[in-house]
């Protein structure tokens, strides 16, 4: 590898070469980042020749704030008597779905806290009364609460994936994957599961045909080596199971928790992203992140190999927890998209195509 260039070596990962992880290290720190940028999008280009940009329409619910877990990057969760401490009434929970589906929404996002007080019956009752009431996605719980659930109802991960699955759960979000790396998460949420379980969970998730998607959470006490371990991970996994539909990375944000810190720069993330289409060649699609970068850094991830926008998140509780805010509206998308040179498509959590907004002709095309 010495005797190869980083913009050779970049041409032949292009050319549909599996990049190792020596490479991704030597790219990382010697290659120019607009040749990663480039070969990034040449590769999302190939992939989807369109020029299309996607970006679903859901909504973030949490249904309980209370959490035994108490991650040191967290300032969301409460402890049961604290006075704000809520779990969500049904009443709430479908006043929410519904204005949701009003606002066009095809998936809903349900996650919460790791509350004892709450068992298995319980998500199967949130989960059944929404799609008796609701054709909508539920891409939902993260692996840790999957984990919490089954140790919580005395069932296995599996049984639990099941239950829930037969209640109406869909796909699983990536959420409480931080870094997949043990190191780190002893640092920064040592209650919450290892690595191991969470690949664990994903496994078993895609051996009952629920797919998922996976994320990291960038920029806390982690280094370059440990989010290539955790990249290490997610494309072992796949390879195995193809169950993952899209990698999403997005970044730490220090305020209002115990671990505080800095926030990661902008040119870090976007490179690592750039790295992150290169070396997942059997992830289809990299979604780039607004909610942590903000809207014109998001629109900047077109540039950097991503093909997805995510969610215009009607709403987000977490990060703003953190103190960090930023809203999107459907048509602030559209035209974040449209100014980057590309055509906004309305998705739904398959990926599938709902709408395609073209430009020139100003009218939504099915």
């Amino acid at each position: 590898m010495n005797s190869l260039n980083p913009n050779s070596l970049l041409q032949h990962i292009v050319d549909g070469r599996r990049m190792t992880e020596q490479e991704f290290l030597f790219l990382h720190e010697q290659g120019d980042l607009m040749e990663i940028a480039r070969a990034a999008n040449q590769v999302r280009d190939q992939r989807y020749p369109g020029n299309i940009i996607t970006f679903v329409i859901d909504r973030n619910i949490n249904y309980t704030n209370i959490c035994s877990c108490e991650c040191k990057f967290c300032a969301f969760y409460r402890k049961p008597h604290d006075a704000d401490a809520y779990v969500i009434d049904q009443p709430t929970l479908y006043d929410k779905v519904e204005e949701a589906f009003q606002l066009g929404a095809s998936q809903l996002m349900i996650q919460g806290g790791l509350n004892e007080a709450l068992g298995i019956e319980f998500y199967e009752e949130m989960f059944r009364g929404i799609k008796s009431r609701y054709d909508m996605t539920i891409h939902s719980l993260t692996a840790p609460e999957i984990v919490f659930i089954a140790r919580q109802s005395g069932l296995s991960i599996k049984d639990t994936l099941l239950r829930l699955q037969a209640a109406g759960l869909d796909s699983l979000p990536g959420g409480g994957a931080e870094v997949l790396h043990d190191e780190v998460r002893q640092a920064i949420s040592p209650n919450k599961i290892s690595s191991r379980k969470w690949l664990e969970v994903m496994r078993l998730a895609h051996s009952i045909n629920m797919p998922s998607t996976a994320t990291m959470m960038m920029g806390s006490v982690d280094r370059l080596m440990h989010r290539l371990h955790h990249l290490q991970q997610i494309r072992s996994l796949q390879d195995e199971t193809g169950g993952f539909r899209a990698f999403i990375a997005w970044t730490y944000q220090p305020g209002n928790n115990a671990l505080m810190g800095d926030k990661i720069s902008s040119l870090a993330y976007l490179r690592f992203l750039a790295l992150a289409r290169l070396y997942l060649d059997n992830i289809d699609h990299i979604q780039g992140s607004w909610v942590t970068q903000g809207k014109r850094i998001g629109q900047l991830t077109l540039f950097f190999g991503a093909e997805d926008l995510g969610s215009i998140m009607i709403e987000e509780n977490v990060v703003r927890s953190a103190g960090l805010t930023y809203r999107m509206k459907k048509e602030e998308m559209k035209d974040i998209i449209r100014a980057a040179g590309k055509i906004p498509a309305l998705r739904n959590t398959s990926y599938d195509l709902l709408q395609i907004y073209q430009p020139e002709q100003g009218e939504d095309i099915c």
